[in-house]
């Protein structure tokens, strides 16, 4: 199966190409797949897309107008992709559901801890031979209430980290666990409550149409003063112009964030030779208690040998006429 690879990186390809052992042929493109750039699929009948491509309708009828029969995502979200422009197509589609919970609950509670005892500014200043440990005052997690806005496998995952710590959990998602329940006296309760009693907030839920924004000026007013927010899930959860408005008045104490909203075209690229057209972005960068990493909570070998393992299975059942077994 002849299959084209967009927005491929360096840090992937020898994950994909060690699943693959040569059963397919993999072209990799470094472009990113948008309506003008679906033509580089021709000669390929199926292809493999990361979260910052383009799957829109009129990009995907330009990758079936050139043959495009199979798409396979790497990632586990799929907001960026029209699924019922593909099943009108006949286009099958195929995810990787669950990858490693384990790499992006690490990467939210490490974020925690390096908005917590300021391991970003402490290590500049010991680089410079500054010692000092003024204006570096954390704070201990142990019985703080983290509350987690979403928790399926990642926040389930970043429950039982945060348990260990000694935190008091408070959970929102529409599918309470029992098990998580008795595993980690987690408690399941409304959005309104997680906001006003939570020290920290993490937010792991997928983003929808009806979760767009869901922390807004109105959901972090309601939040404790000083409160943190860490958003390792999807940038378009958290609405930045309200979180610069948080940030100014004091009511965030802590920002830390993977994703950003408006991620697309910067994220994932290298722009340190370029001057950063986005002003909220430039914004956000300019306050000393905001942490921002670029999409990289997935970033570790077993996620990527996951990914990279899903995706050829995928292509392996396509090639004998079968479903992927993660098909959307």
């Amino acid at each position: 199966m002849n299959c084209t690879i967009f927005s491929s990186h360096g840090f992937e390809r020898k994950y994909l190409d060690e699943a693959n052992s040569g059963r397919h042929n993999l072209r990799y493109l470094d472009v990113e797949l948008r309506a003008s750039t679906a033509i580089l699929a021709q000669g390929s009948d199926s292809c493999a897309i990361f979260s910052s491509d383009d799957a829109s309708a009129d990009v995907v009828t330009a990758l079936y107008d050139v043959g495009i029969r199979n798409i396979a995502l790497r990632s586990a979200g799929y907001n960026h992709v029209d699924i019922d422009a593909c099943r009108k197509l006949g286009i099958r589609l195929a995810y990787v559901p669950e990858y490693s919970p384990y790499s992006v609950a690490e990467h939210t509670v490490l974020l925690m801890l390096a908005l917590n005892r300021k391991l970003v500014r402490a290590h500049s200043r010991v680089r410079e031979l500054n010692f000092s440990l003024d204006g570096l005052v954390g704070f201990d997690m142990y019985g703080k209430t983290v509350g987690i806005l979403g928790v399926g496998r990642i926040g389930a995952a970043a429950a039982r980290i945060l348990r260990g710590f000694g935190c008091t959990l408070l959970g929102y998602d529409l599918t309470p666990s029992q098990e998580l329940m008795n595993e980690t006296n987690i408690t399941y309760t409304t959005l309104e409550t997680v906001c006003r009693n939570s020290d920290i907030i993490a937010i792991l839920m997928p983003l929808t149409p009806k979760t767009h924004h869901l922390i807004n000026d109105d959901a972090i007013n309601s939040m404790k003063e000083g409160v943190m927010i860490v958003n390792t899930s999807r940038g378009g959860l958290v609405d930045t112009a309200a979180a610069i408005r948080g940030l100014k008045s004091g009511k965030i104490g802590y920002l830390g964030v993977d994703v950003y909203e408006r991620e697309h075209g910067v994220f994932f690229h290298d722009r340190s030779d370029e001057i950063l057209l986005d002003d909220v972005l430039a914004r956000l960068m300019t306050f000393p208690n905001v942490l921002i990493t670029s999409h990289q909570g997935f970033l570790t070998a077993e996620a990527l040998r996951n990914i990279s393992a899903a995706t050829i299975e995928s292509l392996d059942a396509w090639q004998i006429g079968l479903d992927s077994p993660t098909k959307l």
